[in-house]
């Protein structure tokens, strides 16, 4: 007969138990390792808690809009009327012009107003990028001889612009081209740059799209002041800067030419039609190849899609172009490096040999005096010896007291 004996009470073992227990060893012995580890460990917090980035949000930011942009450049539009193309006319101006450019536009109280209800542009204006003022008394805007007296006022661009250097002028019936391959800034080395009125003109300086440096146009208004209902302003403009020999003027003589109104040239800055649409000058708009597009991107087939091999293509074209472009100028560095070291080996030469020179006179000089004072030496020996001589001859001839 088998004899069954079974365990039972409190020290039965069955799986709960065992892990209860095991679960007890775990704790007293991360118990027992956890002070040996503590310093490390709080080290080691310490050290993540640093390399978590830090954010801090502002909801009521207390930055000034106006500190991303340059003071000194301007781009100026001065339109009374209330045309319908002037908001996306000035975004695109905006898109094109370098970003450190201010835009300023001046108008009548509709004008402002009918252009000031875009939410875009209201966006421009949050961003500090845009002002839109009324014209301010006593000045007015309602044709072109009034715009012209204020652009020809000493007292524009002492009250109004304050502080600026550059203006870039254009009107409602000018446009930049986006594709151009120069920028904006290119042009300030003029003190006034727009389009030329002939081949052989030489001053380049239609208003309609110019650039223009304010010191030139204050220097000019310190001495000589418009008549009213004379000629356009930057044609009394240009007769007087043009004669200046201080400043530096776009001639039609030049081969590339900041914008075209009369005359044809590749690749200007933009464009402007004289008096609006109603105005086009048959040797820039005739011409119907003249009137398409012609710096299309590459592989663009005229239907809205632009082949992505060709497109590549031209991309690598061009990266190889910048990169040949960007050894050229490094090469032209080295170069430029290699000159001013000859140069300045040449100057530390010519130094040292003057300095040479320098120290040799100065020997001869001493030289000089030491012979001139050991001679005025001598000589005051000589004198005082033949004194004494003298004076013992004639103690010699004197009778005895």
């Amino acid at each position: 007969m088998a004899l069954n004996t079974t365990t039972s009470g409190l020290f039965a073992l069955n799986r709960t138990k065992v892990l209860l227990f095991a679960c007890l060893v775990a704790i007293w012995t991360i118990a027992g390792l956890f002070p040996r580890y503590q310093e490390s460990l709080q080290e080691q917090l310490a050290r993540t808690r640093q390399k978590i980035p830090s954010i801090t949000v502002e909801f009521h930011p207390n930055g000034d809009p106006l500190t991303a942009y340059d003071p000194t450049k301007l781009a100026l539009l001065i339109e009374g009327r209330a045309k319908p193309h002037l908001v996306p006319q000035i975004l695109h101006m905006i898109s094109v012009v370098p970003p450190e450019w201010r835009f300023l536009f001046i108008g009548t109280n509709k004008s402002v107003a009918a252009f000031g209800r875009s939410f875009a542009i209201k966006h421009q204006q949050a961003a500090g990028k845009l002002d839109l003022m009324v014209v301010p008394k006593p000045w007015e805007i309602k044709d072109k001889e009034h715009v012209w007296r204020m652009l020809t006022g000493a007292h524009f661009y002492t009250d109004l612009l304050p502080g600026v250097e550059w203006i870039m002028k254009y009107e409602s019936d000018s446009i930049m081209c986006s594709n151009s391959k120069d920028s904006l800034n290119d042009w300030l080395r003029f003190d006034w740059a727009a389009a030329p009125r002939s081949d052989t003109d030489t001053f380049a300086g239609n208003g309609g799209l110019s650039v223009r440096r304010v010191a030139a146009i204050k220097r000019v208004l310190d001495f000589q002041s418009r008549d009213a209902d004379s000629e356009p302003e930057d044609e009394w403009f240009g007769k007087r800067i043009s004669a200046m020999p201080d400043f530096k003027v776009a001639s039609g003589l030049d081969a590339k030419h900041f914008s075209v109104e009369e005359v044809y040239h590749e690749a200007p800055m933009g464009y402007h039609l004289r008096d609006g649409p109603g105005h086009l000058a048959a040797g820039v708009w005739r011409n119907s190849d003249q009137r398409e597009d012609p710096q299309r991107c590459e592989g663009d087939n005229r239907e809205g899609t632009i082949d992505r091999e060709v497109s590549l293509a031209a991309e690598k074209a061009e990266a190889e172009k910048s990169r040949i472009k960007i050894e050229e100028k490094k090469r032209a560095q080295e170069e430029a490096e290699k000159v001013l070291e000859q140069e300045r080996k040449k100057n530390d030469a010519e130094k040292a040999a003057d300095k040479e020179a320098e120290n040799k006179k100065e020997e001869d000089r001493k030289k000089q005096d030491t012979k001139l004072t050991a001679k005025l030496n001598k000589e005051q020996a000589d004198k005082a010896e033949a004194e004494a001589k003298k004076k013992a001859e004639e103690d010699k001839k004197k009778p005895p007291a």
